[in-house]
Parts: structure tokens; sequence; C-alpha cells
């Protein structure tokens, strides 16, 4: 059985007067002769300098903490620690033989063995690098990360970071 409100024409005059109240109060408060409250509201909606200092949150994905083994296609961009020197590696080419991949320097020098490029590269109006990476090679960059293309599978690659060691 349903439940059926009945109103009756008091309890739609105290709707009306009540909306009325309220609008005619919310009015006057908006509304002050010196504009103290207008200006006391806009200071509460604009930043502190803290809220604009806050850092940046830490890089993520499967990479950010240095260890992984990922699948990557042309244009994935790879995080990796900022300890490694290397901002976000991006994979520029596939091909039978070799991975290609970009990024941007992050330190003030850069070294690799174990897979061809150098430094020279523009990445988002700075310094970077490119390197192509051989199946098998495992490279070391910057002493610090040891970077393996474990298999190419046509247009899709299997690499492997972690600590150069």
């Amino acid at each position: 059985m349903a439940t059926v409100m009945r109103r009756t024409s008091s309890t739609a005059v105290v709707a009306v007067v009540v909306a009325v109240v309220s609008a005619a109060l919310t009015s006057c408060s908006a509304d002050s002769s010196d504009g103290s409250d207008a200006q006391a509201s806009a200071s509460v909606d604009a930043p502190t300098p803290t809220q604009a200092a806050t850092p940046s949150p830490a890089p993520t994905g499967p990479c950010a903490d240095g260890t992984c083994q990922i699948e990557v296609a042309v244009g994935d961009v790879v995080t990796v620690p900022e300890r490694y020197g290397l901002g976000p590696i991006e994979v520029t080419a596939i091909t039978a033989a070799a991975v290609e991949m970009a990024a941007p320097l992050t330190g003030s020098g850069y070294s690799v063995s174990g897979c061809s490029g150098g430094g020279g590269v523009s990445s988002q109006g700075g310094g970077g690098v490119a390197m192509s990476c051989k199946v098998g090679n495992a490279a070391t960059i910057n002493d610090a990360m040891s970077l393996q293309v474990v298999k190419i599978d046509h247009t899709v690659a299997v690499l492997r970071i972690e600590p150069a060691g």
C-alpha cells in the first residue's frame, strides 16, 4: 500500500513564505555597504602561499621505483626515477632489430654503454638523448640504470629496467 501525503493550502503558504524569507536573507547577507563580506568570501577562495608551494607528486607508473619489465609500443612513455639522470623515456620507433628511445636529461651529464646514442636531442625545449638498443644487449645509462630490450614482437617490445650493478 502506497503512502499518500496530502498537503493543505496552509502547507503551501508556509513553503512560499520560507522560500521568500530565505531569498531575502541571502541577498542581504551578500550585499553590505562597506563590501567587507564580499572581500572575505573572495579571500577564502584564493590560494594561500603554502598551497601554491606544494611539491609536485612523485613519479608514478610501473617503472617509477626503478625496477620493472614492461611491454611498450611506439609513443609510449616510461617514467623512471630522477636518480637515473633521465626524464620520461619515450619510445620513438620499434624495428625488427632495435628499439629507439628519447629522453630529456635531468642531470648535468650523460653516459651510455651497450646501446648506440648520445646527447643533443631537443626534448620539450631542453637537452635530451636518443638511444637505439638491440635485443639482448644490457645498456648501462649514467652508471645508474640498466636497460635491456628483452624481446621485440612486430610493433611491441619488452624492456627491463633496473638499477645498474
